[in-house]
């Protein structure tokens, strides 16, 4: 399996439903406002879109704003808030899902750091292209190594890294990570900072969108699928200061991209404080309820501390693949991880769902325990 949520090969096509755990999306009812509104795209869908997506562009900026509301531990003095102002039309890139940003943003480098394990399609990516590649690896805790990202960035053009990280759910410690934006800076190389899964954190003083003010060799990835759970819908977007690949992205990427659909969600969803607030509730209480008990599952060896709605396991008296064939049996599909780089086949990883989901996880991993001890 390369990517999680194929839930279509073995399942749909084949009839069956399964509970899929293998992709990591928010698993509450989609927002209301948005469903509200459909027709507005309704009507809209014998139109081309604004090929320079202004009203769009302006709505998420306005979420960049709210997000400060939304997702921060305390208020925010204006003083605070300042690095919004550097935040313009021009500034915002956006595609159909955070994947053809990516696409687009590696496209523009001759050569890359990748922090692994990470999303498969960075290296995918950048294979296309036909990239340089020098990898960093994760250290034995899951964990950022800073000092060999620094050494591996100084031999490429940039360096792509997640912010929380897929597989694991690391996140960045800016004051380890600011020598490496600082290289990125004065020998003009990229930092490409991916957070599809930003608002899980709980926490918006952990995005590095704060300093983009400061940073013109920042680049800010996003999406609505993994939060906002719309994955269908495919919206993602950019935020950078960096002229050079604005220049790019206008001259390369194909017009009419985003579809009325996506705008409507952007439009709606991004400002549907009821949905955001359930959501802020559920991750709190799930993720903690599920760390709690995956972490007595007798054959689960490790389960790394995350800040994203999934986690990664390292598993011991059994494989993931004998794993993986055990639970798809009992109608749950998993992530088997050995296809990321850095991982092998004693790793998996498992989304955070709603709690009837999660405890009925919970109980199929307490009935394996027979078959694999």
């Amino acid at each position: 399996m390369k990517h999680g949520g194929d839930v279509y090969s073995d399942g749909l096509l084949k009839g069956k439903n399964l509970l899929d755990y293998s992709s990591n999306i928010n698993p509450l009812p989609i927002s209301k406002d948005f469903s509200a509104h459909i027709d507005e795209a309704l009507n809209k869908v014998m139109l081309y879109p604004d090929v320079k997506y202004r009203t769009l562009k302006d709505n998420i900026i306005q979420y960049l704003s709210d997000s400060e509301e939304y997702f921060s531990k305390e208020h925010k003095k204006s003083s605070e808030k300042t690095y919004l102002s550097s935040i313009a039309r021009e500034n915002i890139i956006v595609g159909n899902g955070a994947s053809e940003v990516l696409d687009l943003v590696i496209a523009s480098l001759k050569s890359i750091t990748i922090v692994v394990p990470s999303f498969i399609e960075y290296e995918d990516f950048s294979k296309k292209y036909g990239l340089k590649i020098n990898y960093s690896y994760l250290n034995e805790n899951m964990e950022y190594d800073y000092n060999n990202i620094l050494s591996a960035v100084e031999e490429t053009d940039g360096l792509i890294i997640g912010n929380p990280n897929n597989p694991n759910g690391c996140i960045i410690d800016f004051s380890k990570f600011k020598a490496i934006l600082d290289k990125c800076e004065q020998c003009n190389k990229l930092a490409i900072i991916d957070e599809a899964f930003i608002e899980f954190i709980l926490d918006y003083d952990k995005s590095l969108i704060r300093y983009i003010d400061k940073y013109s060799c920042l680049v800010i990835v996003r999406a609505i699928t993994k939060f906002y759970g719309m994955p269908g819908i495919r919206f993602g977007y950019g935020i950078t200061r960096n002229e050079k690949l604005l220049r790019y992205f206008s001259n390369n990427q194909n017009p009419w991209s985003v579809n009325c659909f996506a705008e409507l969600a952007v439009k709606y969803v991004l400002k549907d404080e009821k949905f955001i607030n359930k959501s802020k509730l559920w991750i709190e209480d799930e993720r903690s309820f599920m760390y709690k008990n995956l972490n007595n599952i007798n054959f689960i060896e490790k389960v790394y501390i995350s800040y994203g709605n999934y986690f990664l396991c390292k598993l011991k008296y059994t494989s993931s693949y004998n794993l993986y064939e055990k639970m798809m049996k009992r109608g749950i599909l998993i992530r088997n991880c050995d296809n990321y780089k850095g991982l092998n086949e004693y790793f998996i990883r498992l989304a955070v769902k709603d709690r009837k989901s999660n405890e009925t996880l919970i109980k199929v991993l307490k009935d394996i325990e027979n078959e694999v001890l």
